[in-house]
């Protein structure tokens, strides 16, 4: 059956120009997609997108191969003894509601597991329509990718902002110095900070005389770019930070900020709690540790107190490590204490044309804990580093089934071996997957939904992390096929099976919004949203989105507590810093630590079988300085076995003094080697996984976070023996010379 053709905005002959933003990471950017009918010809960037400009990141094209993929899967598939069988939808969703109901018969409504991956905030169908899966399986058994990502950033904007999603982001388009602790906005293209063309952002940061300064303990794209970088030793940013905080106070700053009767700062009645939070840890007793001199790290501090405009920021290498959470605390009381919270380019808050904080709950810590490792669950969601204990511990409450909606954990969280064993015992698993994958692999049966190109889209999520207000519908590009379902659709079609006899109100929003799509619900969003008049058909006359205006002083009114007070929660964390005595006198500065990284062609696991995006030079290797290499014998190009706890992997060297000596790193997302996957590009080049290094007991004790950043490693070469014909090559060159 041909495709329908989407309404579009030009035609050229046969060519015809489609209008929207780009699906495929945070930075939402505008794309123009030329196309004959059913077949992309081009995917460009809009110069006249207001939020993007044009900028497009290589990832863009990677919709066509998505769409056009011959791997992915169009139409649900059963497991059988002879291989995947083709079935129908009606079939498909009866037995997977027939399985998911006879697990909880038989063990209980909690022995149903669920994990929702990262592409789910990608989707505005899915995002606006996944609590009717979630209420219609009543499983207590939560898990997201939260809990191996931003979880941290959440809980500090709860505590101290009294909502979980009123996070403040860098105002880079103003700021005169941006302090970047653990993140590479140049390859993530932001990351809970929606921001498109970092690069240029960052240029003009520099052109207007500021500064960039990044902290990591490797010189990534963004630090090359910076006006200056500091190698750290990983997961000691903790120290850093506290080190930083005492010195602010030490140095008069913290005094200084107060007497400008900086709005944040009256709204914190704790804040005098903080002189003395950080008082133990001065420069120079963090200096041997974390690898950055005293003298640097006063420097630090007075250069960006002295900027007319400062922000600090941290990201993933912070967030995912054994002090993640208070990390993310630190950074935002340095923020509050220096003035820089709501104060134009410093940390501000964003003004999202959809309010999902005036329209959720504002979230929770610790109301219940994992049967086996007694971690914390966070609204509602448990972490994700207990998923296979809780599969293969028996007892009462033990996982008996798993349903996995986009996401690929045994790839994506700590020890993918263990979570690899542990799925495939389970009684019945089924996936909402476009691919047989890593994970899907073991699913009884797979729900394919229809591709990105095929569905509407507004970033529901993403709006609200943006370093400038903007608001954009895109209509789909392609209708799908009428054998095809959205996932949405297919959230609502399990929904109606698993829950027969909802309330009246939920049964007439389902009925809704199965017949008006999710945009009926997007148009609700936008009209009870901070915009009057603002609608659905408005942004439909504007396709190339609508400039909502900079980052505006939100305060006090973006404090959700009713008192309209931050709440630094200074109890909680100082709590913690018994932790950090602890790890200081016990710190090990010969171990050698494992951390990740990220490409700007990559996104997690699931754009390794786009040909475009995986060609050229390998980039699933270990990076390590040359003294490192030096010490253990390794030579560029040799092929190393990695060694923790929990696994041990194989993967040739790369040599380079990008990464301080005593550190590796290999990239997230990888390791597409495993039997059974169906992804031929992605098995071509299949590298190895770093999660089957991670260790699902090393965590943040504090939320549960996984700790993926610091893992301590062991490096042995691999010698191979040189066969007979080489040997005997060698011999005769030797005899000749």
């Amino acid at each position: 059956m041909p495709t329908k053709r989407s309404k579009t905005i030009a035609r050229k002959g046969n060519e015809q120009t489609h209008l929207r933003t780009c699906t495929l990471c945070e930075a939402m950017c505008g794309i123009v997609v030329k196309h004959d009918g059913d077949k992309v010809l081009s995917i460009k960037g809009d110069k006249d997108d207001p939020f993007s400009q044009g900028y497009i990141c290589p990832k863009a094209t990677a919709l066509q191969d998505l769409h056009e993929d011959p791997d992915r899967l169009r139409h649900p598939v059963e497991r059988t003894a002879s291989g995947w069988k083709k079935i129908g939808w009606p079939e498909a969703l009866d037995k997977v509601a027939a399985g998911i109901s006879a697990v909880q018969k038989k063990h209980g409504k909690n022995a149903l597991g669920i994990y929702l991956g990262n592409p789910n905030v990608h989707n505005m169908g899915g995002m606006l329509t996944v609590k009717h899966l979630l209420n219609s399986i009543k499983t207590r058994s939560r898990f997201s990718a939260t809990s191996i990502d931003q979880l941290p950033h959440h809980i500090v904007s709860m505590h101290l902002f009294g909502h979980m999603l009123r996070i403040p982001v860098p105002d880079v388009n103003r700021t005169q110095h941006m302090l970047i602790i653990g993140g590479n906005p140049l390859a993530s293209n932001g990351s809970i900070m929606t921001a498109p063309n970092m690069r240029q952002k960052i240029k003009d940061i520099k052109a207007r005389d500021g500064k960039v300064v990044v902290i990591d303990p490797r010189r990534t794209e963004t630090a090359e770019l910076a006006s200056e970088h500091h190698f750290i030793r990983p997961a000691t940013d903790v120290l850093l930070l506290l080190a930083m905080l005492n010195e602010i106070y030490i140095q008069g700053y913290a005094d200084k900020a107060r007497a400008k009767d900086n709005k944040a700062i009256a709204l914190t009645p704790a804040i005098e709690r903080m002189a003395d939070f950080a008082k133990d840890y001065s420069a120079e007793s963090v200096a041997s540790i974390t690898g950055i001199s005293a003298s640097e790290i006063k420097r630090l501090v007075t250069e960006f107190c002295e900027a007319d405009s400062s922000v600090c920021y941290g990201r993933m290498g912070v967030s995912v490590q054994e002090f993640g959470l208070l990390c993310q605390y630190l950074i935002m009381v340095i923020n509050i204490v220096t003035g820089r919270l709501d104060e134009v380019g410093g940390l501000m808050f964003p003004n999202p044309a959809v309010d999902l904080v005036n329209n959720s709950g504002p979230g929770y810590l610790g109301k219940r804990h994992t049967r086996v490792s007694h971690l914390p669950d966070f609204n509602g969601d448990y972490p994700v580093v207990a998923m296979a204990d809780e599969m293969l511990v028996a007892g009462e409450g033990q996982l008996k089934a798993f349903m996995c909606v986009a996401g690929n954990p045994v790839l994506s969280t700590p020890n993918g071996e263990k979570l690899d064993e542990a799925l495939a015992q389970l009684e019945f698993v089924v996936a909402i997957d476009y691919f047989v994958t890593e994970t899907s692999r073991h699913a009884n049966i797979i729900l394919p939904p229809a591709s990105p190109l095929e569905r509407e889209h507004y970033d529901v999520t993403f709006n609200g992390f943006a370093v400038h207000n903007v608001a954009k519908y895109s209509p789909a590009l392609f209708t799908k096929h009428k054998d095809a379902k959205h996932d949405w659709q297919i959230y609502l079609e399990l929904a109606k099976r698993l829950d027969k006899k909802p309330a009246l109100a939920t049964r007439v929003e389902r009925e809704l919004t199965s017949r008006l799509g999710p945009k009926f619900v997007l148009d609700q969003g936008l009209r009870r949203g901070p915009y009057q008049g603002m609608t659905l058909s408005k942004l439909k006359k504007n396709p190339h989105g609508m400039d909502l205006g900079p980052l505006k002083r939100m305060l006090p009114q973006a404090i959700k507590h009713k008192d309209k007070q931050i709440a630094l929660n200074v109890d909680f964390y100082q709590a913690d810093l018994a932790r950090v005595q602890e790890m200081m006198a016990n710190y090990d500065a010969e171990q050698i630590l494992l951390i990740g990284r990220r490409h700007v062609r990559s996104n997690n696991s699931w754009l390794h079988n786009s040909q475009r995006l995986v060609k050229g030079k390998p980039r699933c290797t270990l990076m390590l300085h040359p003294d490192t290499a030096k010490d253990y014998g390794i030579e560029d190009g040799q092929d190393v076995q990695v060694t923790s706890r929990v696994g041990c992997v194989t993967i040739v060297a790369e040599v380079t003094d990008e990464l301080m000596a005593g550190v590796v790193s290999i990239p997230h997302g990888w390791g597409h080697g495993r039997s059974g996957v169906k992804q031929k590009i992605a098995q071509a080049h299949a590298g190895v996984s770093v999660n089957d290094l991670t260790d699902d007991t090393l965590i943040d004790e504090l939320c549960g976070n996984a700790a993926v950043n610091g893992v301590p490693v062991q490096l042995k070469p691999v010698k191979v023996e040189a066969d007979a014909e080489e040997i005997e090559t060698a011999y005769e060159e030797a005899m000749s010379s």
